[in-house]
């Protein structure tokens, strides 16, 4: 009897360790599938955030600063260009968008989309791992609207280009080639800034909106997206990508005056509050605790910003770096980087490692296990180390940056070597200065003594001149820059680039 009692008490302890063990399992498949929230900001500059800037940024950020404290800031991440198209090319795909058909400036009006059908997205790929995927707020991708021409307007005898441009398409026009065939499940947002007013749910256009609406809207809807799926047996990713700061430059009546340095102040300011909204949204449904959220930006600040001006008043938007969207140098390009994950990112914790905006899918395929086809991700490279604080390496071998000009530069530990004479972009001196102020025609920096780029010392090593041409010229030749198969570019790629292109005449404030 007594042996039977122990026979009974070891099979029932087995038991509740098999039951304790089946929930563990559950628990750890649920933590390894999170909800993800990628937010990318539009022309937000590193310095526009009070945390990262505090001797030289004058826009109170609360919210993003809150957003810093709760998990990581990634000191050196960087878009994978300085204007926006391509980078968010190399976000959504993986790759470096100078291995597209797009060699300098960005996408305009409505035209054959950027991301080729057959090529794997973050979206895509999640979709694989069982998630629900959405796209809320600014493609500026590519895609055509059914039977109108490429500002979307039917009748264009009837209106000017400009006035069509502005309008964008009509209401109940159709896109055949949007988000929603790029693997996204859901998408509600608008094509790029000049278009605003067109606003696409899904696959045609629903409503007609007044820009200054567009950043409240945006917000409104993704907390709604929030709230419903939050109910719902199934992970989701939300990629939110904000209107604002971009120009037109309209903050709404609550935010207007509030910064004290002018209205592209006030929509900082407005921009922190959405985040803000969104996270709260999180919180309201109960799943913040089991949501991945990254902040970050496009590209630099840009001129448009009335840049001048606000560092007259004492705001550097670029913080300590040189320079501005549009240009080569870091203020073009670095940009401020938040990742929280309760339970495994440590809160208040930061990292110096290199890193990129094109750096998304690899993480995310580091997180599920999946393997990646070899003609995916080609530029793409996993962060989870040093998310989970187990980095002992760099991740990186080096990171490629890229102008609107289409001014290549290449990034190795303290050193970056850029191919042009100049900014490559807005910025002064531009690619003209080779032959007007007789500079060299390309530039070297060690950040690490020269972290605003201001002492060309290209002449004082030329070892190191040498060593990053061949890495970029290697990289270029085998169509990825991570170990793997070689890949092919979709066009040949000059990184020297010696038919100057002017880039695309800077928009003015008003516009």
């Amino acid at each position: 009897m007594r042996r039977t009692n122990k026979i009974l008490k070891r099979a029932v302890l087995n038991f509740l360790t098999l039951l304790a063990l089946l929930g563990l399992s559950r628990l750890s498949a649920a933590e390894l599938k999170p909800n993800i929230v990628y937010i990318l900001a539009d022309d937000l500059g590193y310095g526009d955030v009070q945390s990262l800037n505090p001797l030289r940024g004058r826009i109170k950020t609360p919210h993003l600063d809150r957003l810093a404290s709760q998990g990581m800031i990634f000191t050196d991440a960087h878009a994978g260009a300085s204007v926006c198209t391509p980078s968010r090319y190399g976000l959504l795909t993986g790759r470096y968008a100078w291995r597209s058909r797009l060699q300098n400036n960005v996408l305009d009006g409505y035209v054959p989309p950027l991301i080729a059908s057959n090529r794997l997205t973050v979206a895509a790929l999640l979709k694989q791992q069982g998630y629900e995927t959405a796209c809320i707020g600014k493609w500026h991708l590519g895609f055509t609207i059914a039977g109108a021409d490429k500002t979307g307007n039917k009748d264009k005898a009837r209106n000017s280009d400009n006035e069509a441009r502005l309008m964008g398409a009509p209401l109940g026009a159709v896109t055949r080639n949007g988000p929603l065939t790029r693997g996204f499940d859901y998408f509600y947002g608008f094509h790029h800034a000049r278009m605003m007013r067109s606003v696409f749910e899904d696959d045609r256009v629903a409503q007609l909106l007044d820009p200054i609406d567009m950043l409240p809207t945006l917000i409104t809807r993704s907390c709604g997206y929030i709230a419903e799926h939050a109910k719902a047996n199934q992970p989701f990713f939300l990629y939110l990508a904000l209107s604002s700061p971009h120009e037109p430059i309209l903050p709404t009546k609550e935010w207007q005056g509030k910064s004290g340095l002018g209205k592209y102040g006030d929509f900082v300011m407005q921009t922190d509050a959405a985040v803000g909204e969104l996270l709260a949204a999180l919180d309201r449904a109960g799943i913040a605790e089991n949501t991945l959220v990254i902040f970050t930006s496009d590209n630099g600040c840009s001129p448009v910003a009335g840049t001048d001006k606000l560092e007259a008043l004492g705001h550097f938007a670029s913080a300590q770096f040189r320079g501005y969207k549009s240009d080569i140098w870091d203020g073009g390009h670095r940009v401020p980087f938040f990742v929280r994950w309760p339970g495994k990112v440590k809160p208040g914790s930061q990292s110096a490692q290199l890193i990129c905006l094109t750096d998304l899918m690899g993480t995310c395929a580091d997180i599920f296990g999946a393997k990646l086809p070899e003609n995916a991700a080609e530029d793409s490279v996993s962060i989870l180390p040093a998310l989970l604080a187990s980095d002992k390496q760099p991740l990186r071998e080096a990171v490629v940056h890229h102008s609107v000009n289409g001014r290549f530069s290449i990034r190795q530990g303290q050193w970056k070597l850029e191919f042009c004479p100049g900014s490559g972009g807005w910025g002064k001196p531009g690619d003209r200065a080779v032959t007007t102020q007789h500079l060299p025609e390309i530039q070297l920096y060690d950040l690490k003594t020269d972290i605003g780029e201001t002492k060309n010392v290209q002449g004082d090593h030329p070892e190191v001149v040498a060593r990053l041409t061949g890495l970029l010229e290697k990289y270029a030749a085998d169509g990825r820059s991570t170990p793997g198969t070689p890949q092919q570019n979709d066009v040949s790629v000059d990184i020297w680039k010696k038919q100057l292109n002017q880039p695309r005449a800077l928009p003015s404030l008003n516009e």
